[in-house]
């Protein structure tokens, strides 16, 4: 597990690890699904390589529910195999499909009229049910492992497939709580599949049992369910197979994605594009609205996303982040062209990001940056897929397929 971030003061890794120990060998209740750790001479977690800013961590399998509690707040942990994996380039076709696509971008007034059709309102609602800031939600967490979690996934998949879309909620761990996989049915059987998608799983401030995850990441899961809900209201049927997906696990290391991308690889399933949303609304108070991609990810992808957003949504001021990592990597690791659209250049500067305190009614935390974002990824999702509306079509880049 590689763990990104800065450690100081005493809120260092090693009392996060001590902490954590203590609290999962005494007589409380373990997690559902999850066995009680035995006390023995066996050191539960060894650190084999550090740096200062960066550690490999091994742990004992009982503290993987709960490693992001041990974490330092600007921590980020990624999971790593036991025996290293080949890595899989992308494939040149699959770039030069990309590429094609990224110089037919022009803008389209219908793609224009589609997206102008999100709605903030709607996002707002959205994120306030995720956030528990609606009084009418039930959920005070959505970490991978508490039963808000669960309500959440519920929810999330009743709400995309109330737009048309077949869904199923999909283990992949014993204790997590489950992906949630939409599909919406393709025009053309013989075209390949567009993802979008965010991580809906949340975390908190160390002994705070509640996790709203407002920016991280109830923003990006809230652009996902805004474009479902425009799928529906203005009746688009794709010409490629579209999925929508929310994961959990992402905190604990991007378990979810990895079993998505993982068994998508095992089919040899023809994956044409995957844009990951993880914090979306945020930027520093005076800044201008924002997009940025981390340089993790496949950079045709990135063009493609970038020119679409200097199209449709100019007001974005388009960059870079060397933030890392969230759910595309796993995708990006198995060949597959992806990349995460992110909320601001620069570091991650979210003075709530994993705290208690990411709410969506604070200061800095921008609903009209949002729906710009959103905005972007529904006319990429519209330039590349194909569509139909009322019996006219949109095929242009069927070509490209």
């Amino acid at each position: 597990m590689e763990i990104e971030g800065v450690i100081t003061g005493e809120d260092t890794l090693l009392a996060g690890l001590e902490r954590l120990v203590a609290r999962t060998t005494d007589d409380t209740p373990t997690t559902p699904g999850m066995q009680r750790p035995l006390i023995t001479d066996t050191p539960v977690y060894s650190i084999p390589y550090y740096t200062g800013s960066s550690v490999i961590l091994s742990i004992s399998p009982h503290l993987l529910p709960h490693i992001d509690k041990a974490l330092p707040l600007s921590y980020k942990a990624y999971s790593l195999p036991k025996i290293p994996l080949p890595f899989r380039r992308v494939p040149e076709e699959a770039k030069e499909r990309i590429r094609r696509w990224t110089d037919s971008v022009e803008y389209d007034d219908d793609i224009a009229w589609i997206a102008e059709g999100l709605s903030v309102s709607q996002l707002h609602k959205d994120v306030r049910y995720l956030t528990g800031e609606d009084p009418d939600s039930p959920i005070l967490s959505r970490n991978s492992f508490s039963e808000g979690g669960k309500l959440a996934a519920e929810w999330i998949l009743e709400q995309i497939e109330n737009t048309g879309a077949e869904c199923e909620l999909k283990q992949f761990l014993m204790g997590f709580a489950p992906n949630v996989i939409c599909e919406y049915e393709s025009l053309d059987e013989s075209a390949g599949t567009i993802i979008l998608s965010s991580h809906y799983d949340s975390r908190g401030s160390l002994g705070n049992p509640r996790a709203p995850g407002g920016d991280d990441n109830a923003s990006g899961t809230a652009a996902i369910l805004s474009i479902a809900r425009t799928i529906a209201r203005k009746g688009i049927l794709f010409k490629s197979n579209v999925q929508l997906v929310a994961f959990a696990g992402e905190e604990q290391g991007l378990w979810g994605s990895r079993n998505h991308a993982r068994e998508l690889r095992g089919q040899e399933a023809n994956i044409t594009l995957v844009a990951h949303s993880d914090m979306l609304a945020y930027h520093v108070p005076g800044e201008p609205p924002q997009l940025a991609f981390p340089k993790i990810g496949t950079q045709e992808v990135i063009d493609l996303i970038s020119k679409v957003a200097s199209t449709y949504t100019p007001e974005l001021a388009v960059g870079s982040t060397p933030a890392c990592c969230s759910d595309h990597q796993t995708f990006h690791e198995q060949g597959f062209p992806a990349a995460q659209l992110f909320e601001r250049r620069g570091l991650i500067a979210d003075p709530m990001y994993h705290n208690s305190g990411d709410l969506s009614d604070r200061e800095g935390y921008d609903f009209e940056q949002l729906r710009s974002i959103t905005k972007a990824l529904m006319a990429t999702l519209l330039h590349t897929a194909g569509y139909e509306i009322d019996g006219w079509s949109r095929s242009r880049p069927l070509q490209s397929h």
